[in-house]
């Protein structure tokens, strides 16, 4: 079996208990060396075969895999953050059910969210986001154009921007062209939840300058909306007079 394991942020303690489960018994790892944190690997068997995705091919890590499976060892194939996002996952499952490989996915936490962590910040905030845009800006690799950062800013939700952090005057440009107003707060966040993490909160109209300023070139999120801001109302859900499934809503008199 394969299974395909979300290493979390960053954090060595942040990757589900189902995960370091799997860690711990499995006989080959292939792990994204580039961004997986090399605590987690701490916890393998002794004879437990690694490989550093980093350095191979698509080809090369369905080799790795197909041979242990031949062999019959349980392998492991470790992302960062939730495979599900920038992963580059559907490539190789889509070659392990060619060749009639089981495999199956754990589920990680994503940057994203210990982006959110490390400001203390909800991204779906009452009266002024409910959505959040999880993209990044076009660069070697194409984006669809009707998914641009310049579509997606005339919505002035909640975007978080992956893979994005050396292209920040092209991003900043898209952002206020797409509909951003420039003094939209926004927040540059390098290696959430790492020893290393660096929060840096700006606007859109400062991003890049920003960002060299602290020489920040890669390995960030950028973090957009006025959600950072962090006034909002009052959520419906705890309010004394708002009837749920679980707790009628009271009046005044009724209090």
């Amino acid at each position: 079996m394969i299974h395909f394991v979300g290493a979390g942020p960053g954090a060595a303690d942040l990757i589900t208990l189902r995960g370091k489960k799997l860690i711990e018994a499995a006989d080959v790892i292939v792990y994204a060396g580039s961004l997986v944190n090399p605590q987690l690997l701490e916890d393998r068997k002794k004879d437990c075969e690694v490989h550093n995705s980093a350095y191979m091919t698509l080809e090369e890590v369905i080799e790795v895999m197909a041979c242990a499976e031949e062999e019959g060892k349980c392998t492991v194939r470790l992302h960062t953050g939730d495979p599900s996002i920038y992963g580059a996952v559907r490539e190789q499952m889509d070659e392990l059910s060619r060749r009639g490989i089981d495999y199956e996915v754990c589920p990680g936490v994503s940057s994203f969210c210990g982006a959110a962590a490390a400001l203390k910040a909800e991204y779906t905030l009452p009266g002024v986001s409910q959505s959040v845009i999880i993209s990044r800006t076009e660069g070697r690799t194409k984006v669809p154009e009707r998914e641009t950062v310049r579509s997606f800013a005339a919505h002035q939700a909640t975007m978080v921007i992956f893979l994005s952090a050396g292209l920040l005057p092209r991003l900043q440009r898209e952002l206020m062209e797409g509909g951003y107003p420039p003094s939209t707060p926004a927040a540059i966040v390098y290696k959430a939840t790492w020893p290393e993490e660096r929060i840096c909160r700006c606007t859109v109209e400062a991003l890049a300058d920003t960002a060299e300023r602290e020489g920040i070139r890669k390995t960030a999120l950028i973090i957009v909306g006025r959600f950072l801001d962090g006034a909002g109302q009052r959520s419906e859900l705890y309010h004394p007079a708002f009837t749920t499934e679980f707790r009628k809503g009271r009046t005044s008199e009724d209090r």
